[in-house]
């Protein structure tokens, strides 16, 4: 059985399915990859070159974002597994608040990048404008809600993962199964 493109009532498609991991591996990389330019010092020869690559990253992060918005829209998701309705709010709530957290570490990173005034250069391919700063002390503020929105959303995701282990290993439902796309076919 080959993996459809678009999503079906019972699984994710390979469009959904990319687009998730494909983010997923990204966020932990930004995570990780700025707690470590963090630490740097101006001398370090890593200084200019990580922080370029975690911006670039971040902008092609953006660019993922607004095509998995779309795809959403026009690609409705399978039909949700039974569960308690408690557990079905809480997963849609945590769902709709990590995409919230997603475009606000997106611009709040942005709002860092550009307090200077200066575009970001996307690993040299082109760049994004600066626009003026808005706030007095713009890249402290920014910065700060930066780290602690993306350990909120690290924090959201790691729950998510444990959520999604619980269904695969100890409810035995599809949940985990759908998004690797493994999912028990039914008749569509």
């Amino acid at each position: 059985m080959s993996l459809s493109i678009k999503n079906t009532r019972s699984t994710y498609g390979l469009a959904s399915i990319s687009l998730h991991w494909i983010m997923a591996l990204a966020i932990i990389g930004l995570y990780l990859l700025g707690l470590y330019i963090d630490s740097l010092d101006y001398y370090d020869p890593n200084y200019r070159t990580l922080p370029h690559w975690h911006k670039s990253i971040g902008i092609i992060l953006l660019g993922f974002y607004v095509f998995r918005l779309a795809w959403n829209l026009i690609n409705p998701h399978p039909e949700p597994l039974s569960q308690p309705a408690l557990a079905q709010l809480a997963t849609k709530i945590v769902h709709k608040l990590m995409y919230v957290l997603i475009i606000l570490i997106l611009v709040s990173g942005y709002l860092i990048s550009t307090a200077d005034g200066r575009a970001i250069a996307v690993f040299n391919w082109f760049e994004i404008p600066a626009i003026p700063a808005l706030l007095e002390r713009q890249e402290d503020t920014a910065g700060f809600l930066h780290y602690w929105l993306a350990t909120g959303l690290i924090s959201l995701a790691g729950l998510h993962a444990l959520a999604a282990l619980k269904h695969h290993f100890i409810n035995k439902d599809q949940t985990l199964n759908r998004m690797l796309g493994k999912a028990q076919s039914t008749q569509e």
